[in-house]
């Protein structure tokens, strides 16, 4: 085995390792949890409100807006490790929903941040005729909808998937697991109630990249000891 050949196996070997996962998760948290905090500051929570935010803090948003594919590439990444490291313990059914949930889950999330984005650029160009027209009441309803009703519900969907791979798998704790199942059941029939309620979602899957990076990181130590020892 050549040593380009050698290097290029072990390159690949440390993106799909528990770290690799840990650290997609982490970035994704905080990139969404920024992205809803900058929209929160921003945007009225009224779906009906007449789009004057528009006037101030359409550069804000636009920030935000432009933060969600970095936050996208991040999930992706997280998802495909965490694939990588069931490997055959990935039971086929629950794998299906894992994995269609989350890409459900960044295709929505996209089509709302496109919908703001497409508020933005079209404010620029003509900004009295957009703020309370019918043009803007649509999409401002459609990006509501998509991400309060079923982005939300989609993310709920993939917290209960994930948690139940754990509690078989074994590769997160159970309690983790169980808090998995409560906040997911709070995004699917409270986030009607709790405007809040979305941030729940990245704030879970922190904590649980936050476990796998400690966990990966113990596991090191003790084979370093164990390596020392022997030698």
């Amino acid at each position: 085995m050549t040593q380009g050949t050698t290097q290029g196996t072990v390159t690949r070997a440390n993106l799909r390792t528990p770290t690799a996962a840990a650290i997609a998760g982490i970035v994704f948290s905080i990139l969404l949890i920024l992205v809803l905090w900058l929209l929160r500051i921003s945007v009225p929570d009224d779906p009906q409100e007449p789009g004057s935010w528009l006037n101030s803090k359409s550069g804000t948003v636009a920030v935000a807006v432009n933060l969600v594919p970095f936050a996208g590439i991040a999930f992706l990444w997280f998802i495909g490790v965490l694939r990588d490291r069931l490997g055959e313990r990935e039971d086929k059914f629950f794998a299906t929903v894992f994995f269609g949930s989350g890409l459900l889950f960044l295709a929505m999330l996209f089509s709302a941040a496109a919908l703001a984005g497409a508020l933005i650029i079209s404010f620029e160009a003509a900004p009295a005729q957009l703020i309370d027209s019918a043009t803007f009441h649509f999409a401002r309803a459609a990006a509501y909808s998509l991400m309060t009703i079923y982005t939300v519900k989609v993310a709920g969907v993939f917290m209960i998937t994930t948690s139940t791979i754990a509690v078989y798998t074994g590769f997160a704790p159970r309690w983790l697991a169980i808090l998995g199942y409560a906040l997911s059941l709070l995004l699917l029939f409270g986030s009607y109630y709790l405007s809040w309620s979305f941030v729940v979602f990245p704030m879970w899957v922190l904590a649980m990249s936050a476990f796998i990076l400690v966990d990966d990181l113990r596991a090191k130590a003790v084979v370093r000891t164990n390596l020392q020892l022997r030698g």
